[in-house]
């Protein structure tokens, strides 16, 4: 999928505005050889210090990183580790104007004690009061004046005491008026704090605590995620499920779950922060949401594959990209990317072939087909109805298997290059969008009554009927399932 990254790298640049907690991060690495005469506890040997840059000054520095000009707005204490924070924002190049300085609190500061590549301790040091009434006026006027051509607002809150309701509420309602794209990172529990984000990007305990349901289930977890969405009103919610990936509920349509990349796991320390950093870089570089998510999804396969907070390169992105090619999930594309490939395709001599069906219990007629359509050109797209559709077109109880994994299988065949997923009763709009050189069905079918044939026929392209495997079909194998069942 690097083309999703490329898209991005070719758009032009976004300017972000980042509100939240800043955190400054040390590192305290060394060794552990031997136990405390003093006391039954290790001693910590520190060979190295190191200071970076966290929370929503993490956010601030991967967003730096992939491409964006930053503006970060946040709080530090008149103390050591606000002064460094500042300096570590100056050299990665991030506008730092809006970061206030507070006497009256500490900068928030964690530190790790880290031996052969594994945390022994943290230290924190931090005040958690909201911020007072001066301190939150001048925050309120300096994120006035940074939302000035902005292309989008992303909220890292750690819940620290700088994103009240004082201050999000109105810059909120100044970047919505704006028409500027809200993403949040949320830490409290009443997301009616966040009301009017357009993306949150919680993790599975903070939806659990936040929405008051035990999530077991499939079921369990939608009506959470449908509490949360109701109480921020925002259009989605990209949920991240550690090693069961992520999963992306943004109605009207079905949630899209996206498998978490099979990597090592050393350290999820600002993983959540690499998160909402790439999906904000990819929404606002033009991508959908579902192509900004997996964007994010493998960049988090490259953080907690490393020791320490860090950023992502769009080099390491690249190369997790192409990693994640290795597999058949990357055929599964939305749209919008499809179309942008197969017109790359098109521009190279490529003959495009395109079908479609609801592949509900793929049978041997099915996979026939399909590799007979494969040979008539270069690459073989396969649209696939959504569950809706399907439930429209078969009825209830069908679909046997969900539109996600009828997908994944579907791209597990060798024959198939690419599948996208549709919705409407009809491939018409994709076909139009798609321009296929070759529409195929199957011998159930006539010319004259294939959807989308004289669209394609009055571009130049052409219809083919391939022959059915005679008595084979999905409801002649379900009614002989019940028949032996029973």
């Amino acid at each position: 999928m690097e083309i999703l990254l490329d898209r991005c790298l070719k758009a032009p640049r976004p300017t972000v505005l980042v509100i939240g907690d800043a955190i400054c991060d040390v590192y305290l690495r060394g060794t552990v050889r031997r136990i405390s005469p003093e006391a039954p506890v290790p001693v910590f040997e520190s060979s190295t210090r190191q200071q970076v840059l966290g929370g929503a000054a993490n956010v601030a520095a991967n967003l730096q990183m992939l491409g964006c000009h930053v503006r970060l707005l946040s709080v530090v204490g008149a103390d050591a580790a606000g002064r460094r924070l500042r300096e570590l924002l100056q050299v990665q190049g991030i506008d730092s104007s809006g970061v206030l300085e507070d006497p009256s609190r500490p900068t928030t500061e964690k530190t790790r004690l880290v031996a052969h590549q594994q945390h022994v301790l943290r230290l924190d040091q931090e005040g958690l009061v909201p911020l007072d009434a001066d301190i939150a006026a001048q925050a309120l006027q300096h994120g006035a004046d940074l939302l000035a051509g902005i292309d989008g607002l992303v909220c890292s809150d750690y819940h620290k005491g700088f994103c009240t309701p004082a201050l999000l509420a109105p810059l909120f309602a100044m970047a919505r008026a704006k028409g500027i794209p809200i993403i949040v990172d949320p830490k409290v529990r009443d997301f009616t704090l966040y009301r009017g984000a357009t993306v949150l990007t919680p993790n599975l305990l903070e939806v659990e605590g936040a929405s008051g349901y035990a999530v077991a289930d499939s079921n369990t977890l939608r009506q959470a995620v449908n509490v949360l969405l109701d109480q921020s009103q925002a259009q989605a919610l990209l949920l991240t499920r550690g090693k069961d990936g992520m999963s992306l509920f943004h109605p009207p349509d079905e949630p899209v779950h996206i498998p978490a990349q099979a990597r090592e796991v050393f350290d999820v320390t600002g993983a959540g922060d690499t998160v909402v950093a790439t999906l904000s870089m990819g929404l606002l570089s033009g991508l959908s949401l579902v192509d900004a998510a997996r964007l994010a999804n493998a960049a988090a396969g490259v953080v907690v594959g490393k020791v320490g907070t860090s950023v992502i390169t769009p080099e390491e992105l690249r190369a997790a990209l192409r990693s994640e090619g290795i597999g058949s999930d990357h055929k599964i594309m939305t749209t919008d990317t499809l179309a942008m490939l197969l017109q790359e395709r098109r521009e190279r001599g490529d003959t495009i072939v395109f079908t479609n069906g609801c592949f509900d219990l793929l049978h041997v007629g099915h996979i026939q087909l399909m590799q007979r359509a494969r040979v008539l050109g270069d690459c073989l797209v396969v649209a696939l109805n959504d569950d809706a559709s399907v439930r429209l077109l078969k009825g209830e109880p069908r679909p046997v298997l969900p539109q996600h994994e009828r997908a994944r299988i579907l791209a597990a065949l060798q024959c198939v290059d690419y599948v996208t997923i549709f919705s409407e009763p009809t491939p018409l709009a994709l076909i139009e969008k798609l321009r296929p050189d070759i529409l195929v069905k199957g011998g159930d079918y006539t010319p004259a009554a294939v959807v989308g044939g004289d669209v394609v026929e009055r571009y130049g392209g052409r219809v083919c009927i391939l022959p059915s495997v005679p008595g084979v079909s999905t409801t002649k194998i379900l009614d002989a399932i019940i028949t032996r069942s029973g």
